[in-house]
């Protein structure tokens, strides 16, 4: 400690000091003190504070003093005089050991500058308080912004149901055939929640041997089994702790691991294979499944006490070819991404845009994705049109004849005019009021019109 320079860390201090001893003569003043009060410490050093503020009014509402006199911390707002500087006073009694008045300390803070600090703090508040706006404004807008569109009905109601439950913790199953979108949906409720940044482990049952799915999700103890990794191995709902787990195809776990999982999602803890002590778990389950629970049960593969618990709240995404609203917007999407991957500049043609309207898509939203970008790819003319689209998918003389782009819908028809339309007007003219003005229709309108065609 002796090697410590204490006068020289004072004099660097940003609050001013003063020191005097138990009389109050003044033994010590930092050089933040001299600056604030425009002193020298001449005129300071070795006198009486009340004799030298007689003599020389350097200062009001000193509290020194008062700190000798009542040997308790005193505190007052005072001012320098000469620079007319408002500071904020804290004097502190110090003793020595047996327990009488050894020193009497003054820090002093520059009003000003507090206040400024204050302010600085307002608005910082104010700036967190519009950030936590602003970002659960965008967590909501994580449902809107995936690769999932929602223009068709049932799709709107999906993506309801996933923002209203996405700030709880309750237990979502979301079913539908393979390829709809069931994981993105799932991405859009984690994104959303108060648990994003947290763990979100996603499993897919079927593609783990069954052998292997017990020690993956609930992991084990050192020596528990043949092979068992020295130290034991931690399950994936520990690693979830505080997240959310996403079982995908939650129909192919074997009726073992069902009984297992039905006392996670009851007792809240997960009891590693030869382990003797449960782990408190916190974590939200999002289950998936492309197959029919309900017949499973009655098959005897599915238990039907695992399946209430995990049907609190059941999301259904229809097959796409209930969809159609959705295909355009999805195609687009597509061709825009695989364009900017492939540095492309491919269009596809109202033909080929009607075929893909009225084909049936049994492979949902993946068969389309891969269908896009096979045509991105393969394309040297830039053009996609209806013999490409038809031998991409590899349709029949009689499957092309059935969905011949000349016996499209009329939806179909009209919206793609529309689309042209309003899309020539904002290139024109550049913004959404005067392409209003130019094609006869409300602002708010053409606004609507937009979202609806997927039109940025």
């Amino acid at each position: 400690m002796k090697d410590i320079d204490f006068k020289c860390i004072c004099d660097n201090m940003i609050d001013a000091l003063y020191v005097t001893d138990h009389h109050g003569n003044t033994i010590y003043v930092n050089d933040a003190y001299l600056k604030l009060g425009d002193l020298t410490r001449e005129e300071i050093i070795g006198k009486n504070i009340i004799i030298l503020n007689d003599e020389q009014d350097l200062y009001s509402g000193g509290v020194l003093p008062d700190v000798i006199k009542s040997k308790k911390r005193v505190d007052c707002v005072g001012t320098l005089t000469r620079t007319n500087t408002k500071v904020h006073i804290t004097g502190i009694p110090i003793f020595d050991s047996n327990g009488y008045i050894k020193y009497a300390v003054a820090t002093e803070k520059d009003m000003e500058r507090l206040e400024e600090l204050e302010d600085n703090l307002a608005e910082l508040r104010k700036d967190n308080y519009k950030g936590n706006i602003e970002l659960a404004y965008l967590r909501d807008q994580q449902l809107v912004n995936s690769d999932v569109v929602a223009e068709s009905s049932c799709m709107q109601e999906a993506f309801s149901i996933a923002r209203s439950v996405s700030k709880t913790d309750v237990t979502v199953l979301i079913t539908g055939e393979s390829g709809t979108g069931k994981e993105i949906i799932a991405d859009a409720i984690y994104m959303a929640s108060d648990r994003n940044g947290k763990p979100f482990i996603k499993l897919n049952c079927s593609a783990i041997p069954s052998t292997l799915l017990e020690s993956e999700l609930f992991g084990y103890e050192e020596g528990s089994f043949t092979g068992a990794s020295k130290g034991g191995k931690p399950g994936l709902f520990e690693i979830a702790n505080g997240g959310v787990v996403l079982l995908d195809e939650i129909g192919d776990m074997p009726l073992d691991l069902q009984v297992k999982l039905l006392r996670v999602l009851q007792s809240h803890e997960v009891l590693r294979i030869g382990g003797k002590e449960p782990i408190n778990l916190d974590i939200r389950l999002i289950a998936s499944t492309n197959k029919d629970l309900k017949a499973a049960i009655a098959k005897g593969t599915f238990r039907e006490d695992l399946y209430y618990r995990l049907n609190v709240v059941p999301i259904t995404l229809a097959p796409l070819k209930e969809r159609q609203a959705d295909i355009e917007p999805l195609v687009e999407i597509f061709l825009k991404r695989y364009n900017n991957r492939y540095n492309k500049n491919v269009i596809l043609t109202r033909g080929a845009m009607v075929m893909m309207l009225e084909y049936p898509w049994p492979g949902n939203i993946r068969e389309l994705k891969n269908v896009v970008e096979r045509m991105v790819v393969i394309n040297f003319s830039n053009v996609i049109d209806g013999e490409i689209v038809s031998r991409v998918l590899g349709l029949t003389s009689e499957q092309k004849e059935a969905i011949n782009p000349k016996t499209g819908t009329l939806k179909a028809a009209t919206e793609s005019l529309e689309r042209q339309l309003i899309q020539e007007a904002l290139a024109k003219h550049g913004s959404k009021r005067q392409a209003a003005k130019s094609l006869g229709i409300d602002h708010s309108t053409l606004i609507k019109k937009c979202k609806r065609l997927g039109i940025e």
